[in-house]
């Protein structure tokens, strides 16, 4: 790719802007400046599915619009009532974002001061849970040994999510793998400053982190 994709600083000034203006009224006068942003992140997934579909084949045909969350808040439930994010985020698993819940992606977020790469499986409900326990209690040692690899450890320190207190149900304290099978979350994540994300490499550094965590989503892929 010869000229490869870049985050434009005009997208991470529109989102720090919302980010002290954040109402209809401010958002309405700079709706111009929001699609300008939305088009350049939009460009960029697009590009970065592309090159993940050479190493995960599965993502072949996916669109970045599939993947993009809206803007909008949902604040029916929340005492925050900001009506839009400070973020743009896109999550890419196969069928788009709504089989978030189905199977481990890959997922951007862009938001000063605050970007970072990540993807596996967050919250997975409990059949697919469940699966995955199931797959760290008889291959744990495989488990291990893709998050401290080489290449995974070049990007991410490990893995982030929510564990539970005591060992789920069926599972002893003494099992070997017992930590990991107390994870509800599986995690890998990479920070990024706002000059790494509007940097020449960044565009690089995504793709090959996304490159590094494939086996992971392969781990946790129960049903491919």
């Amino acid at each position: 790719m010869k000229n490869k994709p870049r985050i434009d600083p005009s997208t991470i000034k529109f989102l720090f802007d919302l980010s002290r203006n954040n109402d209809r009224v401010w958002f309405a006068d700079n709706r111009s400046r929001y699609e300008e942003a939305r088009y350049n992140f939009s460009v960029f997934v697009q590009a970065v599915i592309d090159e993940i579909v050479g190493f995960d084949p599965v993502l072949k045909g996916l669109e970045a619009k599939s993947c993009i969350f809206r803007i909008n808040r949902d604040i029916r439930f929340t005492h925050d009532k900001s009506v839009y994010k400070n973020n743009f985020g896109a999550f890419m698993v196969r069928g788009g974002k709504k089989n978030g819940d189905k199977f481990p992606g890959y997922y951007i977020h862009l938001e000063p001061g605050a970007s970072l790469v990540s993807g596996g499986a967050y919250i997975p409900p409990a059949p697919w849970l469940n699966a995955i326990r199931e797959n760290i209690s008889e291959n744990g040692d495989r488990l291990n040994k893709i998050i401290s690899s080489k290449e995974f450890r070049g990007y991410f320190s490990g893995l982030e999510g929510e564990r539970l207190k005591v060992p789920p149900r069926g599972y002893s304290k003494d099992h070997p793998h017992i930590e990991l099978i107390k994870m509800k979350s599986f995690l890998p994540e990479k920070l990024f400053t706002d000059d790494e994300v509007v940097s020449p490499e960044y565009f690089d550094v995504v793709t090959g982190a996304f490159r590094a965590m494939k086996p992971l989503n392969d781990f946790l892929d129960t049903g491919r």
